[in-house]
């Protein structure tokens, strides 16, 4: 199934990871790579929330 399938529901995105440029090492807080932790743990609730709307999906 497409997303075109759940206009409504689009299935949810993965965020980009960030470039090999994109993190200064200087200890930043937040660092990129803690940003985009954060990202990946939410798009995976929303995934699997989705999921569980949409099981047809999962196969």
């Amino acid at each position: 199934m497409s997303q075109a399938d759940y206009p409504d529901d689009p299935r949810p995105q993965a965020p980009q990871a960030p470039g090999p440029n994109e993190c200064c090492q200087s200890g930043c807080i937040p660092c990129v790579y803690d940003m985009y932790d954060e990202a990946m743990g939410e798009y995976r609730e929303a995934l699997k929330a989705w999921l569980e709307r949409h099981p047809e999906a999962a196969a």
